[in-house]
């Protein structure tokens, strides 16, 4: 008789892992389809070229592997693809979300020994590689079409992402200049480069990109994402720990920042609502595999990813923080869990 020999965890879940992945795939479209509305065919061209090079990558290295096929089927490498692509600017060149992609499915996930092995969230691994490799391209964020003069179509996004141009010859730095001066694209690029420079915050927000709550649309990406989650959570998809201690942190922190230098600092609207903020919390910081697995190790995992988050976009050097604040916190996981271990029955603490 045979037996199966497989990683932990052991427990029996009633959804199977390519169910469960899909499911969480569902939960994204809200906001990818949001994005694509504000952003324009650009973020929907990358997650396709993210899925395609997610599944060419996989299934090379299961068959050097001689591993059979079926394990595509998971929909895991899927997961990982819509992560990249919709992390990744818009108009970035075609070469940049199939680097990082590969790399996320080769080295960040494979190389550990596949699903349920990998110390570190594969998609934020990729995303920090591109942005420490490539830093022009990974942070040239168009503003929203409502904000620029010539919002580029289908046929002009594609020869922007794969030739360097439109079709009338303007690169994603020039259509980003003409985009009625607003030559920061996002709000926390404004901010960061507007503090930098001595500005107020109050003088920052009569910038055109934040007549909404947080910033055109970047507060409704957010909100879609935020719908996702409380959809993930309402299928029991992930457990409510992780986002609501980072959430709290953040809003906590960073309204402690504002009332004591409202002039430097941003607010916890900005920092709630902009960026990729929604989306860390509820689809990357809950990452079954890299995060803590106990209930108060949880907790502290969450809080110390808010701390993070917090931490860098005040005082780093880059605008926004998910992928390194995530990052971080892996590397925390095996302390957190051998300090959070609940106590068995009849065991003295």
């Amino acid at each position: 008789m045979g037996f199966h020999i497989s990683s932990s965890p052991h427990d029996h879940a009633p959804l199977s892992t390519n169910v469960l992945m899909r499911r969480v795939c569902y939960c994204l479209l809200p906001g990818m389809a949001v994005q694509w509305w504000y952003f324009g065919w650009g973020s929907l061209v990358q997650v396709a070229l993210a899925v395609l090079t997610a599944y060419a990558a996989e299934g090379l290295v299961l068959r050097l592997r001689h591993h059979s096929l079926s394990v595509l089927r998971d929909n895991s490498a899927l997961l990982t693809a819509l992560l990249i692509g919709i992390a990744i600017p818009p108009l970035a060149p075609w070469w940049l979300v199939v680097i990082g992609t590969a790399f996320a499915i080769i080295i960040a996930k494979q190389l550990y020994g596949g699903l349920g092995q990998n110390l570190f969230n594969p998609a934020m691994v990729a995303y920090v590689l591109l942005l420490v490799s490539f830093p022009l391209p990974m942070t040239s964020w168009l503003p929203p079409l409502s904000l620029q003069q010539y919002p580029p179509g289908l046929a002009d996004t594609l020869s922007a992402i794969f030739t360097g141009y439109t079709l009338d010859g303007f690169s994603p730095h020039q259509l980003r200049e003409l985009a009625d001066g607003t030559t920061m694209a996002t709000p926390l690029d404004t901010l960061k480069t507007g503090f930098t420079q001595g500005h107020t915050a109050g003088e920052m927000l009569n910038n055109p990109i934040f007549a909404g709550l947080a910033g055109i649309g970047w507060q409704w990406v957010n909100l879609a994402y935020l719908a996702g989650g409380l959809a993930l959570l309402r299928l029991k998809l992930i457990s409510w720990p992780i986002p609501v201690t980072m959430l709290a942190t953040l809003a906590v922190l960073s309204l402690l920042g504002f009332m004591i230098s409202p002039d430097t600092t941003a607010g916890p609207m900005i920092h709630l609502f902009s960026g990729a903020t929604m989306l860390g919390a509820f689809f990357i910081a809950t990452d079954p595999v890299s995060a803590s697995t106990t209930f108060r190790g949880r907790l502290i995992y969450g809080a110390l990813i808010g701390l993070l988050v917090y931490l860098i976009r005040t005082f780093g050097g880059y605008p926004d923080a998910i992928a390194f604040a995530v990052l971080l916190a892996n590397l925390t996981v095996p302390m957190i869990d051998s300090l959070t271990q609940p106590a068995t029955y009849g065991e003295r603490r």
